[in-house]
């Protein structure tokens, strides 16, 4: 399928998803890797695993109209060999979402909406924030959480953050599209984030920049 979404946003931030319906020769046939990436590459034993690393090059291509290499902090953070711009990513089940902007640092998450996420509240949700009783919106504002602290996660560098004591998601009203605000209260300071969500079918986008 490719690129099923590629907007530029507010705040000089490009987004771009990718739906992964191809086989592996397809996805690999169109990408020039340097003899390290190969070495990545063959590494991973899960062909799902290949497919998702495949398809971030594809889309960052597809983003930068170039081809453009995608490298690594210690901490597992991404980053553009050439310092072009900020990026982050994420990846679940079918999709890859990239987030980019050359002037602002940048977090982004998308999550399938599969399990019973309300089993798992008690470890990220803070008695500061507030989840509907509505049996059909719960798990989806839940979710909207979850990729709030994670894409919150990101953008600060994953650097002393713990979801429940320094990541807050201001009270909303979840719908399908919205944004909500973040706060960030570690060892660092306190900094204020407004973000933005968005329902995809059975999967949750949330996306913050700064």
């Amino acid at each position: 399928m490719g690129v099923i979404l590629k907007n530029d946003l507010k705040g000089s931030c490009r987004l771009g998803i990718w739906e992964i319906t191809e086989e592996y020769d397809e996805l690999r046939s169109k990408l020039s890797l340097e003899t390290e990436e190969v070495r990545t590459l063959d590494g991973f034993q899960n062909n799902s695993r290949k497919l998702e690393w495949l398809s971030v090059r594809r889309l960052i291509n597809e983003l930068t109209g170039s081809n453009t290499r995608i490298v690594y902090t210690e901490a597992r953070k991404p980053y553009l060999l050439d310092n072009s711009s900020h990026i982050s990513i994420s990846h679940s089940k079918n999709y890859t979402a990239i987030l980019m902007s050359k002037f602002r640092r940048v977090g982004i998450d998308m999550e399938f909406m599969s399990h019973k996420i309300s089993n798992l509240a008690d470890r990220f949700i803070n008695k500061k924030e507030q989840i509907t009783e509505s049996p059909e919106l719960k798990r989806y504002h839940l979710y909207i959480h979850w990729c709030a602290k994670e894409a919150l996660y990101k953008i600060c560098d994953k650097k002393k953050i713990n979801f429940k004591q320094n990541l807050t998601i201001e009270p909303f009203d979840p719908q399908d599209d919205g944004i909500i605000n973040g706060i960030v209260d570690n060892v660092y300071g306190i900094d204020r984030y407004e973000m933005y969500y968005r329902r995809m079918g059975d999967y949750t986008l949330v996306w913050t920049s700064k």
